[in-house]
């Protein structure tokens, strides 16, 4: 999956960064009752029904740990699971099994759950051409599992972070005393740092809508708050010149009519910020 963010050496910070919370100086209760050329094995077993998630990531939870231990998956990322199901043996020292686990369990646990929403809202929008977005509406050094759980899930991410995207929202506009200047000042800004971003701005009624029509100088108008019926007249004033992203009160009663409006993207921040997680286990046996 060729996502920006998904880059090695990103991956692996997230990972040592939550070892070192986990582990510090050391499993003590692992160091202290088993012995160290103790071998062993471990199932990871599903306790719900959905999406799996995560696996892709506990494989380099578990070679982090230690090289040496053996993974022999049985499902992969993406595919369908229900309870009793088997996603994986993991094989090798029992000591470096064990310190992985609470790691590897709370990633795919929360992935999973956020892969399995992100493909039922998916689906309920599929015959549409509408694509389903994620938000900055994460947890706090969690945002790279998170968003990749999306991806998994069928969903598309939209930025990052506050770096790779101009999102000039209520309080931007409000800030900067209107849309025209909070747009100009943008494009000044980008000119000024040479840099090449796409801007997005939201507006929320049809009055503001005309108002970026007539600025010009952006990539994408976001429509927040409004009914199926406003987008589709906010739709029919930008007539293709810009992509429309349908934003705020999105959910399972929501999102169909949102997207028969004809808008391009779709934004949920339920996505990430709302789910339960599907429940796992790691078994020795």
């Amino acid at each position: 999956m060729e996502l920006a963010y998904l880059s090695p050496e990103k991956i692996q910070q997230f990972i040592d960064n939550a070892l070192a919370e986990d582990i510090g100086a050391g499993d003590h209760s692992s160091l202290a009752s088993i012995p160290a050329e103790s071998d062993s094995r471990a199932r990871l077993l599903v306790k719900g029904e959905g999406t799996l998630a995560g696996v892709a990531l506990a494989q380099q939870i578990f070679a982090t740990v230690d090289p040496s231990l053996s993974i022999d998956m049985m499902i992969t990322d993406g595919e369908a699971i229900k309870y009793g199901d088997v996603a994986f043996v993991v094989s090798g020292k029992a000591r470096s099994i064990l310190s992985a686990e609470r790691l590897v369990l709370n990633c795919m646990q929360r992935m999973s759950g956020i892969a399995t929403y992100t493909s039922k809202l998916q689906h309920m929008i599929a015959h549409t051409k509408a694509k389903l977005l994620d938000t900055r509406k994460t947890t706090p050094n969690f945002r790279l599992p998170e968003k990749w759980a999306v991806a998994i899930g069928g969903g598309t991410n939209h930025r990052f972070a506050l770096y790779d995207m101009i999102m000039l929202k209520d309080n931007h506009v409000d800030f900067a005393g209107g849309i025209a200047p909070a747009i100009r000042h943008t494009q000044e800004y980008l000119d000024h740092k040479e840099l090449s971003l796409k801007i997005e701005i939201e507006t929320r009624n049809l009055n503001e809508v005309r108002q970026v029509l007539e600025t010009g100088g952006v990539d994408i108008i976001m429509l927040d708050n409004m009914s199926p019926e406003t987008m589709q007249e906010a739709i029919a004033m930008i007539d293709g010149q810009y992509a429309t992203e349908a934003s705020g009160n999105i959910n399972e009663q929501t999102i169909v009519a949102a997207a028969e409006s004809g808008v391009d993207y779709i934004s949920v921040g339920a996505l990430t910020h709302s789910v339960s997680s599907i429940d796992m286990s790691l078994k020795a046996f």
